[in-house]
């Protein structure tokens, strides 16, 4: 399922990730791997281990093509830049002293160095200076080379903050400070349920967000196999309002029923499912206040172009057809009749416990419809229908495809439907008025060069 340029990050522990090396190794190809990352998943040692106390876990990272996948650099955090200072207040700004050493001999860059207080300095045995003896001599007239505070030091370049780049590479090594680790996940959780902890081995949302940062765009999709308490939507909302991204998620969870006697089924939670569902409500709710209290305080100029991040979510449950099968069974009595022919129209077409919404997203999947298209319950005529689109139905342009599931279709609702000039109308074969109608109906899409289907 995944893109060209696609990647997928596995987080396992020391038990597995042998096995795991050598599996991905041959489902992506060892020439597709990036690295296998180190999460320091505790901050502090378990006084009862037995041997060593674990206090990492590892995340593998594998490429669908290694040639056509990018990942992003990280941005330098406030610590970085405050290594950069300026003490000779030059006007190029802050600058921090760099080695001007190479760790070796090289007979052309071997050569004393006068400093500012008069006397010579040369390089330590074995090594030799990175420049010539005329690029020295430009950089100290640049004033790129910095002796100290009373010109007694031994010589340093000066890289200055304006001059270098505003990102560095991720590492391999993720440390509890910058990703989050266990304790923090828990208490991220608790503090958005307040009563009671639901799960009870969530990833700190931290830790997922840096996985987007460096995998992702602002406009991919994230897929999570094993969504748990749905920790990975929390991090696609909340980065999504700090860059203003459009990134979409896919969480997906068997409905695991949780242990009756835990806290999470006696507050409620009867699956791992109910969980995730809560938590992506809660985790939007607080990720669209913070970032409207973040609004509040910019000016009105830097306001003008910003949207809400978008936290809304749909819930899809795997399940049989909601259409009839047909089934011939003769009754008991004898009588010729089925039981099929005792169903009204509708019974006829869907199950007595499906909902006409239930049915536009069935006939959306067996359509090729992307399941995050906007569906809109509209009237047309005297019949309810559903307009699926990119957006919602506001004028005909928005309507891609039109489902009409209502009974009593007459060629006067085939006309309206037309009206909005979708490009496929969907209805049951069942649902028209009578044959006539049906007939009428394929004169008049046929004329408007519209596409009908029938369930």
């Amino acid at each position: 399922m995944l893109r060209d340029d696609g990647i997928i990050f596995i987080s396992i522990d020391d038990g597995e990730i042998h096995n795991l090396r050598k599996m991905c190794d041959e489902v992506f190809g060892e020439e597709n791997f990036i690295a296998q990352i180190i999460w320091q998943k505790k901050y502090a040692p378990k006084s009862d281990s037995k041997y060593l106390s674990e206090s990492h876990d590892y995340i593998l990272l594998y490429a669908k093509s290694l040639m056509n996948c990018e990942i992003k650099r990280l941005p330098k955090t406030d610590k970085q830049n405050a290594r950069y200072k300026n003490i000779d207040n030059d006007p190029r700004g802050p600058w921090k002293p760099s080695d001007v050493l190479r760790n070796e001999y090289r007979e052309y860059a071997y050569f004393p160095i006068v400093l500012p207080n008069g006397k010579e300095v040369y390089p330590p045995t074995g090594t030799s200076w990175r420049y010539t003896k005329e690029k020295f001599a430009e950089l100290i007239a640049d004033n790129r080379i910095w002796f100290g505070k009373d010109g007694s030091s031994r010589p340093a370049y000066k890289r200055f903050l304006s001059e270098v780049s505003d990102t560095i590479p991720a590492t391999t090594l993720w440390l509890f400070e910058d990703v989050g680790h266990n304790d923090s996940a828990n208490k991220e959780l608790g503090g958005l349920f307040e009563t009671v902890v639901p799960f009870d081995t969530p990833k700190p949302s931290s830790l997922i967000k840096r996985m987007l940062e460096i995998g992702t765009d602002a406009d991919s999709i994230v897929v999570d196999f094993f969504s748990g308490s749905a920790t990975t939507a929390h991090a696609v909302m909340q980065l999504n309002a700090e860059d203003s991204g459009n990134r979409r998620f896919i969480m997906v969870q068997l409905p695991e029923t949780t242990d009756e006697k835990s806290e999470a089924h006696k507050a409620g939670y009867k699956n791992i499912c109910e969980i995730g569902k809560e938590r992506i409500r809660r985790a939007g709710a607080k990720v669209l206040a913070e970032w409207q209290e973040k609004r509040t305080q910019l000016e009105i100029g830097e306001q003008s172009e910003q949207t809400p991040p978008d936290i809304g979510f749909k819930v899809l449950k795997l399940d049989t057809s909601n259409l009839h099968a047909w089934n011939g069974t003769p009754i008991s009595d004898g009588n010729m009749q089925t039981l099929w022919d005792r169903f009204d129209a509708r019974e006829k077409t869907i199950k007595k416990d499906r909902s006409y919404l239930d049915m536009v997203y069935e006939v959306m999947l067996k359509m090729g419809i992307h399941l995050d298209y906007v569906v809109s319950e509209i009237t047309v005529g005297s019949k309810k229908c559903y307009s699926i689109g990119e957006r919602p139905f506001e004028t005909s342009k928005d309507c891609m495809m039109l489902v009409c599931l209502d009974f009593g279709i007459t060629p006067e609702d085939i006309t309206a439907f037309c009206d909005l000039a979708p490009a496929k109308i969907i209805a049951a074969e069942e649902a028209f008025e009578d044959s006539t109608a049906m007939s009428n109906a394929h004169y008049i899409l046929k004329d408007r060069d519209i596409e009908m289907k029938l369930l």
